[in-house]
């Protein structure tokens, strides 16, 4: 019931005109550069935290959260005309929606997707509000040493999970907890890794950090390597609507990808992309046209696209109870918190609840108007695919360049954005995930703390760290996380 009334009250705030208009923004901005190829939400939001630093905490991180989900939902619309996933997420949907788009049912397959990412966000919405206050109620339980713990597990999970390999997703890692170094030790207040600059002192910028490696990184290796790639726009013939045959192969699959989505995004190693291709897996072995799968089957995209959103508004979990992002795009929304001198975790809910419950009760609101701006306007996100590459990452660019400075009027912000810009092509050139050197930069110094508190607290003794229970289990599964891939391969290999 304390939940239903909190809930009530964030509607109070989220349905509030100026909170509702930064809503609609957020939601129209995330469909759209959902819509455009390359142009995820993490950058776009990395884009935007410099220029909203002004705005009221709860209508920018509304709009934040907007950008975020309705970036999912615009993100199946270049999948299948394109057969061009904007994020690995949108893969498994790839695998059917364009197949159905080249036979001529690009309509139903759009519908398909706008619809169930509705059914599956609106579901999933359901589950965070009624999981978050338990998760908080478990969280207050927390001490230094579980909290370090968590952190660790988060680390190594995400690490292994956002990349190709796990070693390239702990060398981003590790970049991250040390840029994290930076700045005044503060439990001493001495200088580390300043090298006498002062504008070092107050530490790396997550902002600058982040829009180098998102925004001026992904322009410099699409202007690189992808400029030149041909494209072919599929058309949309018909409208975006389903046949009663349509609707009765995609509900259930809606379902059971929510099902599957929301778990795996609550847990650090989350994220979309598992859920959709195990949503994939289960609906072609469940399927009662398993001969459909290859050449265009709607419950290949249904699934993956429901299960995106529900895996999306999952990572919300951790994130607000904990201060745990378990994605680059979590990682980003967490900076933007800390933007405003908040500190997501389980005092928030406490110190800040009408943000809190306005931006759960937002979700709510922004999946019916999300709704309602894709089956309509689906004419018009298709022509926002013929923006040419070159004008779209030249105003990336430009616009990235003046949100670093417009900060802190700073050079050193526009030598270090540039300096990570480059970093960010060279890890996309190598295939090095840059989402966990954001996480590592912003959840660095706070396990820092966390540690050194927990060893105060215990005088010194580090058994600490394995004698309490909750740290102790935490501390075991991300061993298991590290040696049971290895286990694994070496077990196939004396097969």
């Amino acid at each position: 019931m304390e939940a239903f009334s909190a809930l009530l009250a964030g509607f109070g705030v989220a349905l509030q005109p100026a909170n509702l208009l930064w809503g609609l923004v957020g939601v129209t901005l995330g469909t759209f550069v959902g819509v455009l190829p390359g142009v995820g939400p993490a950058l776009t939001v990395a884009m935007l935290l410099p220029l909203t630093a002004k705005l009221d905490p709860t209508g920018a991180l509304i709009m934040f959260a907007g950008i975020y989900y309705g970036a999912m939902f615009g993100g199946s619309t270049t999948t299948i005309l394109l057969n061009t996933p904007g994020e690995s997420a949108s893969i498994a949907t790839a695998l059917e929606g364009n197949r159905m788009a080249k036979a001529g049912r690009a309509g139903p397959a759009l519908a398909t997707a706008a619809i169930g990412s509705f059914v599956a966000g609106s579901i999933a919405t359901v589950l965070l509000t009624l999981v978050a206050p338990l998760v908080v109620a478990l969280a207050l339980k927390f001490g230094p040493a579980e909290y370090f713990a968590l952190m660790i597990f988060a680390f190594v999970t995400v690490a292994a999970v956002l990349g190709s390999s796990t070693v390239r997703g702990l060398t981003s890692l590790f970049l991250g907890l040390l840029l994290g170094l930076a700045g005044i030790d503060s439990q001493t207040g001495q200088p580390r890794f300043a090298f006498g600059i002062p504008e070092l002192l107050d530490g790396v910028d997550v902002v600058v950090l982040a829009v180098g490696l998102f925004a001026v990184g992904e322009a410099l290796h699409v202007a690189a390597y992808r400029s030149r790639l041909a494209e072919t726009l599929e058309a949309v013939r018909g409208r975006a609507t389903m046949s009663r045959a349509d609707w009765a192969r995609s509900w259930p699959a809606w379902l059971r990808a929510t099902a599957i989505g929301f778990p795996f995004g609550t847990i650090p190693a989350g994220g979309s992309e598992i859920p959709t291709f195990l949503s994939y897996a289960a609906e072609k072995k469940l399927s009662r046209h398993p001969e459909e799968f290859g050449h265009g089957a709607i419950e290949g995209v249904a699934g993956p696209e429901a299960a995106n959103n529900a895996a999306a508004t999952g990572v919300l979990v951790p994130l607000l109870t904990l201060g745990i992002p378990t994605s680059a795009t979590a990682a980003i929304l967490l900076g933007a918190f800390q933007n405003y001198g908040l500190q997501p975790g389980p005092l928030l809910f406490e110190a800040q609840s009408a943000l809190v419950w306005g931006l759960i009760a937002s979700l709510y609101v922004g999946n019916l108007i999300l709704l309602i701006l894709n089956l309509p306007l689906i004419g018009l996100w298709v022509r926002v695919l013929t923006i040419p590459r070159d004008i779209l990452y030249a105003a990336i660019l430009v616009f990235a360049t003046l949100g670093a400075y417009s900060m802190h009027q700073s050079w050193v912000d526009l030598l270090m954005l540039y300096v990570f810009g480059l970093l960010g092509f060279a890890m996309r050139r190598w295939d090095i995930p840059v989402g966990p050197a954001v996480i590592g930069l912003i959840l660095g110094p706070l396990a820092e703390t966390q540690f050194r508190r927990a060893l105060q607290i215990s005088q010194g003794d580090a058994s600490v760290f394995v004698s309490q229970p909750i740290a102790a289990t935490f501390l075991a599964v991300t061993a298991l996380v590290m040696v049971a891939p290895w286990a694994v391969r070496r077990l196939r290999r004396g097969g």
